[in-house]
């Protein structure tokens, strides 16, 4: 089984290539903002160490980390935005390498996709074999977050540059997808890497 990291900016389309992956080939994918949803929930690794971080202010009424009161404490705050990724990262590193060693066991899959925005930083190139950077233009994938997402030029903003550059990305992957030419294009590429399906 081979285990592909897989990241690129904000709205640079890697859900998409991903839903592809997944639909035609024997893949498993986990995207690491999702681990950490699941790992910040009520009887999880993270949920007692972030509740007890910030208050019970950051819970719905059902006892759930309400995720956007969560982002506006941390981001306003940046001794507790890196008090989370302490809590956060290295549980969602532990996760990601005990779902990598069951999917070894089982013997199913041919790949198996890690998906994150902080692939580099969170050194995934120790557990990867090969890592992909989805290469979009800025002024494309502004306009997906605006459309999609409905986010602001300003959030945008915010959210871009806190990101590392392409440069910055390119350096460390060993595959770039060029996603700026529509879907079909990206899944050529694809087809390319891992074989026709």
């Amino acid at each position: 089984m081979k285990i592909i990291g897989i990241t690129g900016g904000v709205g640079a389309g890697k859900s998409h290539l991903l839903d592809y992956i997944a639909q035609n080939y024997k893949a498993r994918i986990i995207k690491t903002d999702e681990a950490a949803e699941l790992l910040r929930t009520p009887g999880h690794a993270c949920y007692e160490k972030i509740v007890s971080l910030l208050g019970s202010a950051v819970l719905k009424e059902d006892g759930s980390i309400d995720k956007n009161k969560m982002a506006q404490i941390i981001f306003a705050d940046i001794e507790k935005l890196q008090k989370i990724n302490e809590i956060l990262h290295p549980e969602v590193n532990k996760y990601v390498a005990e779902e990598i060693a069951k999917e070894r066991n089982l013997g199913i899959q041919d790949y198996f996709f890690v998906e994150s925005a902080l692939l580099i930083e969170n050194h995934y190139d120790e557990i990867c074999d090969e890592l992909w950077y989805i290469d979009t233009e800025e002024s494309i994938r502004r306009q997906r977050l605006r459309e999609n997402r409905g986010y602001s030029e300003e959030k945008i903003s915010d959210i871009i540059s806190r990101q590392l550059s392409k440069e910055e990305f390119v350096k460390v992957c060993t595959v770039v997808i060029d996603n700026n030419h529509g879907k079909e294009e990206g899944y050529k590429q694809i087809a390319a890497l891992l074989g026709k399906h």
